[in-house]
């Protein structure tokens, strides 16, 4: 396709078509000058994901490591989009959709979606450490900045710290605390944006969102309001346990 589209072949609307032009069903799409039919994505689904420590939201992880990938379940016409990523190292809320536009919607760095997060660090942070955090810390890529950042308890080795920040760069959680010279010895993610991780949802479970949860999140971003399954379909599971590769849900 990318390969027609350099060619000139693929006009939208009657312009030359560019690689990442955005098409919806309403545009007139033609290759060679023949009409293209586009169809309506039926539905929109969400899939909340409690990831452990010791998987890559990857579909091809050279070193051969578990794969976020492998336990959802399968889809037909459609794929799983990763919503924000964690390391291999971190755990916490994944979110997956089968709608791009919601996927840009949450990461796009012009939203400054929030990302919370459950640090544990050795040892209590300075009121000095404290402050650098919240106004800035210059990192590699730039300077960067929790927005806030809270006590949250416990003593020695098992100090928690709750952080939220509005940027989705690399480790930048992590770079934050190790710019301090502050060691994290656990990072995980409790809410992204309007979705928190539910505290039902064990480590290596998922939850798919009904309509009616997707339509409020649609309506916490300001965001047109998806495309619903048919009242006809068939309901789906509420939640299933993570599953490996080739193994049926009952």
């Amino acid at each position: 396709m990318e390969q027609w589209i350099a060619a000139g072949r693929v006009s939208v609307n009657g312009e030359p078509a560019g690689i990442g032009t955005r098409v919806s069903a309403d545009d007139r799409l033609q290759v060679d000058g023949r009409p293209v039919r586009l169809k309506r994505n039926a539905t929109v689904r969400v899939l909340l994901y409690h990831k452990p420590v010791g998987e890559i939201v990857s579909r091809d992880d050279p070193d051969g490591r578990p794969e976020v990938f492998d336990k959802l379940p399968r889809l037909r016409a459609a794929k799983w989009v990763a919503i924000g990523r964690l390391d291999f190292n971190t755990s916490g809320l994944l979110i997956f959709t089968t709608s791009g536009e919601l996927a840009n919607r949450l990461m796009h760095p012009r939203h400054s979606i929030e990302r919370e997060y459950a640090v544990r660090v050795l040892g209590e942070l300075r009121e000095d450490q404290i402050q650098a955090l919240r106004t800035g810390v210059p990192l590699a890529d730039g300077e960067a900045h929790l927005d806030s950042i809270a006590d949250a308890g416990g003593q020695g080795s098992n100090h928690w710290y709750n952080v939220v920040l509005s940027e989705g760069r690399n480790r930048e959680v992590r770079r934050l605390f190790e710019a301090l010279n502050l060691t994290v010895s656990r990072l995980m993610r409790v809410r992204f944006g309007p979705i928190a991780l539910p505290s039902h949802l064990k480590r290596g479970q998922m939850r798919e969102l009904d309509d009616a949860e997707i339509a409020r999140l649609y309506a916490a971003l300001e965001f047109q309001t998806p495309p619903m399954a048919p009242k006809s379909a068939a309901a789906r599971p509420a939640h299933a346990e993570a599953r490996g590769p080739g193994r049926r849900r009952r």
